[in-house]
């Protein structure tokens, strides 16, 4: 038997009747009620504020915080690097065929990475003297460097690294895919013709992605190898300021935005060339001379780079340019006009809030006016915030709390792969490594054939 609900009373008397005025009240607040559960439901959108703050990027002790997902939580790496003199034709790779460029030479401009990364790996925590226990082996090669300097022609680089990687049992064993190659230019991997055969398997570190826009077959893999940072003048990374300009506060600087680069017969730069020439007041791109009385020196062409609010990225004779990262050291916004562009170290940094990338299809007015729409507030914040990643763009040792080499020793961590037996090596029941002779492992002779 159901129990009819009890009648609720006032204090005195029975209850009011029901009015319309409180019918009216009780749908009114069954709408709030109503509108508000279905807002619950939706699901959330992302909408860009100029007011974000920016990512967690340190912990308590001023650490970079790297994401634990697909990483690991701690660093735990062991990298073996081959000195010139115990492989024939190494030092032809970082010296040149008469031994004549000096690594001095190769450290600074556009390719000094290939000489950093190789000498901060040499004095790193996580070098190992013993190929047996290494996770890695690092190739150290200046080549980009010797080739244009004259120490190597294209065939002579193609003939010393296969002379080189003959000589190499481990990069046989496992065929290339724990080695590690550092190509620093625009042209990549490419520089070494016969790439695709050997080092198809290989991790290649990198400032350039996808070259498929120029060439057929790119010798970059998203899934095996590294973008790297582009190596900037050390007289602008250096962690408490810069020794060779400052800063200008954002109200004091000339132009809205600059290019200083060489058009070289690009489309894009050419464009912004001829932009500047149409609004002069907007957009400073001076000629730049390679040689002679009107070359700009190091300090008159950073001195050009901060007077603007946005350095304009474009594209050259590949896809990445160095001026993208000297931008964040002169605390300019840089705005990338180079669609098939690769950045590093994206699991970390959030580019978006540092940079724009606009279409390079659409350089003209249109992007001068956009850029002097966006409010001085906004782009104070995005300064901020390029302020705090920018150390990931500075080659300094890993036992800084950041530095491109922490990012880069992550990154590698991320790509070790335990099982590395290639196709030309087997193994017995007693876990004996052997080749297709039967022949253990430790008994290899040079040369051996490559995978």
């Amino acid at each position: 038997m159901v129990m009819p609900m009890p009648m609720v009373m006032q204090s005195r008397g029975r209850a009011p009747p029901c009015t319309r005025t409180h019918q009216i009240g009780a749908l009114a607040i069954a709408a709030v009620v109503f509108i508000f559960a279905r807002s619950l439901d939706r699901p959330a959108t992302c909408v860009y504020s100029p007011s974000r703050p920016a990512p967690a990027l340190f912990d308590h002790a001023g650490t970079l915080r790297w994401p634990e997902r697909g990483y690991g939580s701690a660093l735990s790496l062991k990298i073996y690097v081959y000195d010139e003199h115990e492989i024939d034709g190494l030092s032809a790779l970082l010296r040149g065929r008469d031994g004549r460029i000096s690594a001095e030479s190769c450290i600074k401009g556009q390719w000094g990475s290939q000489v950093k990364i190789h000498q901060l790996i040499l004095k790193s925590k996580f070098r190992t003297l013993k190929k047996e226990e290494a996770d890695l082996f690092f190739v150290p090669s200046y080549v980009k460097c010797v080739r244009m300097n004259g120490g190597l022609n294209d065939k002579e680089i193609n003939q010393t690294y296969v002379k080189v990687l003959s000589q190499m049992p481990y990069f046989r064993l496992s065929g290339g895919r724990d080695h590690v190659f550092v190509f620093p230019s625009g042209a990549g991997a490419h520089l070494f013709r016969s790439w695709a055969t050997f080092l198809n398997r290989s991790i290649i570190l990198t400032p350039e992605g996808d070259r498929t826009d120029k060439r057929d077959t790119s010798a970059f893999n998203t899934w095996k190898d590294i973008i790297v940072p582009g190596n900037v003048d050390d007289g602008m990374t250096t962690f408490y300021g810069s020794s060779v300009v400052q800063p200008i506060p954002l109200s004091k600087r000339k132009y809205l935005a600059n290019f200083l680069g060489r058009a070289q017969g690009k489309v894009g730069r050419l464009q912004l060339v001829e932009l500047a020439q149409q609004y002069p007041n907007k957009l400073e791109s001076p000629e730049l001379k390679l040689t002679g009385p009107d070359k700009l020196g190091r300090t008159e062409y950073f001195n050009h780079l901060r007077n603007a609010k946005f350095c304009l990225a474009p594209r050259g004779e590949s896809s990445w340019t160095l001026r993208f990262y000297e931008a964040f050291f002169v605390e300019c916004v840089p705005v990338i006009l180079s669609d098939q562009v690769e950045l590093p170290f994206q699991n970390v940094i959030d580019y978006t809030q540092i940079s724009i990338k606009w279409p390079s299809t659409r350089i003209g007015p249109q992007l001068l006016d956009y850029l002097q729409s966006i409010p001085d507030e906004v782009i104070h914040e995005m300064i901020a915030h390029g302020r705090l990643v920018r150390c990931l763009f500075v080659y300094a040792s890993e036992t800084e709390p950041c530095s491109a080499m922490v990012g880069i020793m992550w990154e590698l961590q991320r790509k070790v792969r335990r099982f590395h037996q290639s196709a030309e090596t087997f193994w017995l029941h007693n876990g004996s490594i052997v080749n297709r002779d039967l022949v253990e492992f430790h008994d290899w002779r040079t040369p051996v054939p490559l995978p």
